[in-house]
């Protein structure tokens, strides 16, 4: 039996049309052998954090067993536009071709997201297209496939435009190299209140690619346009397309599909297309050129600026060894050794290494500077040795943490809010367990009055982006958000 793996599937994310749950498909898989699957919803990337996190949850199961690592195939089924996508002519541009796009690498990736999302607020017209100026423009790291009858070059040949199918198929040959393929499907329906138009269409369409193929040495994969995850629930897929379209079950013009759509077997797949072994071989092919990649990425915040007096980053790199950088940001607020080395390296590497570490222990200095400055205000002079631990232990959990930057932009803005005269909440949440907050006048609650938990806010046990909470009166909330834009960005 050939390997095989699914490149062309659509989830609950393809809108009133597929019905397969993201984690049924992973686990049937998964379950059927498989390496690897694609998600190629219509137009959209709903689903991709959703596939990439169960698959890394399933990965650390599998990584645990010594297995091999399950592939996410991270894709999209666009629409390309018939001519461009700043056409908009009635009937004439309103539907585009489909086109299989699936990301190899990063950088596929990072194109992938461009070209969708550019579909959507440059070229949504019914739908969201995109057009062959933007492939050209955003190609690098994606593999393409000819997709369904709705492709560019299917819809062609079954319209009998064969020269202007031939041209399409050049051109994507030109452009993607070996990373461009010929889709072949067959949806042979075998009950009645079904789509029985479709398979000859395909029958023929098949025989075109074929000799496209050899042509032009392109190779064949197979798919089946997964739009449910077993056979058994063609019925309620089809009750979702009458959901979809608004019409009803027994109108005699609605539309049908063959029912043959389910998430096939490999040996399913593997009788499907015995007569043509590389098509089946050949999503391997596929598979194995997707590289394991990280979609997950490190919040960007902008940069406070800190007065030159105070310091700068070159200063730092002068003043601090990276070994001494490393001992500060791994040890405990004490200066005691809590993690192994390779944990430590870990972390380092987690907030972006020592490049970022020189601007990220020069913004912790100068918020412990302003929340010693804001103490003696909030708890009096001299602090208490319970007050100035509390204090050193969060300083040093923000700074460790890698927010710092984030407590100054917000003392920053709060500040700003009172000198316009704007009324700012006392503080809500878990950050009015912060005494480093209250210090900065970001809350105006004394935690340590009312024997509030620091570690509800922030906790090094579970990494999470802190989360304050801002109320400010409805008529200043405005002036406030104007002048983040203005100063932020």
């Amino acid at each position: 039996m050939q390997d095989f793996v699914h490149l062309h599937v659509h989830t609950q994310y393809s809108l009133l049309d597929g019905q397969a749950g993201i984690t049924a498909l992973v686990d049937k898989a998964l379950k059927d052998g498989m390496r690897g699957i694609a998600i190629t919803d219509h137009g959209n990337m709903f689903g991709v954090k959703e596939f990439y996190n169960y698959i890394a949850k399933k990965n650390k199961e599998l990584a645990k067993n010594g297995s091999a690592l399950f592939k996410p195939i991270i894709g999209c089924e666009m629409y390309v536009a018939r001519r461009t996508m700043d056409k908009k002519e009635e009937k004439l541009d309103q539907s585009g071709y489909h086109l299989v796009v699936l990301a190899k690498n990063k950088k596929g990736y990072h194109n992938l997201i461009k070209l969708v999302s550019r579909a959507w607020t440059e070229g949504h017209y019914s739908r969201p297209r995109t057009d062959r100026n933007e492939l050209e423009k955003y190609h690098e790291g994606l593999i393409v496939c000819s997709a369904c009858l709705g492709g560019e070059v299917p819809k062609r040949i079954t319209q009998g435009q064969l020269a202007e199918a031939e041209e399409a198929v050049q051109w994507y040959k030109n452009l993607f190299g070996e990373d461009y393929y010929l889709e072949l499907q067959r949806h042979k329906a075998t009950v009645n209140n079904a789509n029985h138009e479709a398979y000859p269409m395909q029958v023929n369409v098949n025989k075109q690619l074929a000799e496209y193929a050899r042509k032009y040495n392109i190779k064949l994969i197979c798919t089946n346009d997964v739009h449910f995850i077993n056979e058994e629930h063609a019925e309620a897929h089809d009750r979702l397309i009458c959901l979809s379209t608004g019409k009803d079950l027994d109108d005699p013009t609605r539309m049908l599909y063959t029912k043959q759509e389910w998430m096939k077997t490999r040996e399913e797949m593997n009788a499907l297309f015995a007569d043509i072994p590389e098509a089946l071989s050949n999503t391997l092919e596929v598979c194995d050129k997707i590289e394991l990649y990280s979609i997950d990425n490190a919040p960007v915040m902008p940069a406070f600026t800190i007065p030159e007096e105070f310091g700068t980053e070159e200063d730092y790199r002068q003043k601090y060894s990276e070994q001494y950088l490393f001992n500060e940001f791994t040890c405990d607020e004490n200066g005691n050794v809590v993690l192994e080395e390779a944990e430590a390296k870990d972390k380092i590497n987690q907030l972006g290494g020592y490049d970022k570490l020189y601007r990220m222990k020069l913004e912790a200095d100068y918020l412990q500077k302003l929340a010693y400055e804001g103490s003696g205000k909030c708890y009096g002079n001299p602090l208490n040795q319970e007050i100035k631990e509390r204090i050193d232990f969060e300083l040093h959990v923000m700074k460790t943490m890698g927010f710092p930057g984030y407590f100054l932009i917000v003392q920053d803005l709060i500040a700003a809010a009172r000198r316009m005269g704007v009324s700012v909440g006392p503080g809500r949440g878990s950050v009015a367990g912060s005494a480093v907050a209250y210090c900065l006048g970001i809350t105006q609650i004394d935690p340590v009055k009312f024997d509030l938990l620091f570690e509800r806010f922030l906790n090094p046990d579970r990494i999470s982006l802190p989360d304050i909470d801002i109320d400010f009166d409805d008529d200043g909330r405005s002036e406030v958000l104007r002048w983040v834009t203005e100063k932020y960005g």
